[in-house]
């Protein structure tokens, strides 16, 4: 199927990236002349992205803070509510925020429901990326499939970052209206290039590996880190197995510049690197396995994966930790319950590590997202679809 990309797709990923932070590549090279140009050029038949006025909030300092701006803060007519939350920190201090089934405003100017959008937070702004048609800012694709994003990693170029997202592809659930409503169809990875102080520009999407249903494939970019030159993305599978509501998870490796070459990456398959993904072994196991989507980062040379236990259906937030990105991940005892209400239709979900926001050395911060089975209460309360936060510990070796 023909994926849909916000540049055209007449020049190669790297060449557009380019294009759009040929102000700053041109400075690192002394042309002075050529910093007049106040933001990035684009391809010639790209219509960049834009950020919406600032929605103002007060310095954040603990986690009660942050849940308080997620549960009180009025969204504008582009982002009432939404799930995921995954975030990355930028060289120039702002941190982007990547968000699943989005919920607009009933008078928004645009398509109400997407499947994925942006927010930029500086110290005191909340910005919403607005592509320019106003529907979601990775596309759809021309059959009416669409990106959910999973995680988001960033790598440093002089003047600017470009940004990985993780997807999966997603049938079905045009409206944020639960887990069991779509069929996942496959990962994908989309490219942002965003120059220091400007708004984040969509390079390129690119599926990886045809549309398969089959959910014991790993949907690889499920979890992502960046470590010592290399670009760690997870995947997790889910066994058809009676009685086993985990997911596997497994992990392949890839220089930043070749993310987008499928030919270039590496899978561990249980003692070394190697270039056949169907021999990518479980560094965690399926039988009180992790969540479809979870975090995985370094701190101070130990490696956490963060994670609801057995999905949907399970309670525990845990925390596994491991000397390495390849493993043995062991699980520590639970760090906090978060369960489903089925009796309310509240539903808890994809708990999300964020190392790097309001760090302390003993201690994560952690959300979870938050939905409700009946849509009408969510339309009337978006404040119901919004991820809540909290400071968890993490293990102690």
């Amino acid at each position: 199927m023909k994926t849909t990309t916000s540049l055209g797709e007449r020049l190669p990923w790297r060449l557009r990236v380019v294009l759009l932070t040929l102000p700053v590549t041109v400075l690192a090279f002394g042309a002075a002349a050529v910093a007049r140009d106040p933001g990035p050029a684009a391809a010639p038949d790209a219509r960049p992205a834009t950020e919406t006025s600032c929605l103002p909030f007060e310095k954040l300092r603990t986690a009660r803070d942050l849940d308080r701006l997620a549960t009180g803060m009025r969204g504008g007519q582009e982002f009432q509510g939404a799930d995921v939350g995954a975030d990355t920190q930028l060289q120039d201090g702002r941190r982007l925020w990547v968000f699943g089934d989005t919920l607009r405003s009933a008078d928004f100017d645009g398509q109400r429901f997407v499947r994925n959008s942006m927010l930029v937070f500086d110290d005191s702004c909340a910005n919403v990326v607005l592509p320019a048609d106003h529907g979601a800012l990775v596309p759809d694709r021309d059959d009416g499939v669409g990106y959910w994003p999973m995680s988001i990693a960033t790598i440093e170029r002089t003047g600017y970052d470009l940004v990985g997202v993780g997807l999966q592809r997603v049938r079905g659930a045009a409206v944020p209206d639960g887990a069991l409503a779509f069929e996942n169809l496959g990962p994908a990875i989309a490219v942002f290039a965003v120059v220091r102080g400007r708004t984040p520009q969509l390079v390129e999407v690119q599926d990886m590996g045809p549309d398969s249903t089959d959910p014991r494939r790993p949907t690889w970019g499920a979890a992502s880190a960046v470590h010592d030159g290399w670009v760690y993305v997870y995947g997790t599978a889910r066994p058809d197995e009676k009685l086993v509501f985990g997911f596997s998870l497994h992990v392949a490796r890839v220089r930043p510049d070749d993310l987008l070459d499928a030919s270039r990456w590496q899978y561990w398959d249980g003692r070394r690197w190697q270039s056949d993904a169907s021999r990518a072994a479980a560094v965690i196991a399926a039988d009180g396995g992790v969540s479809q989507t979870l975090s995985v980062f370094e701190r101070d040379g130990r490696w956490y994966a963060v994670s609801k236990r057995d999905e949907f259906l399970g309670t525990d937030l845990v925390i596994w930790s491991s000397p390495g990105p390849t493993g043995p991940f062991v699980a520590g005892e639970p760090v906090a319950q978060i369960p489903s209400d089925t009796r309310a239709g509240t539903l808890r979900y994809m708990p999300l590590a964020h190392p790097d926001l309001l760090p302390r050395k003993d201690s994560v911060i952690v959300s979870y997202s938050q939905n409700d089975s009946d849509l009408s209460k969510v339309d009337a309360n978006p404040f119901l679809y919004r991820p809540r936060f909290l400071r968890v510990p993490l293990p102690v070796d």
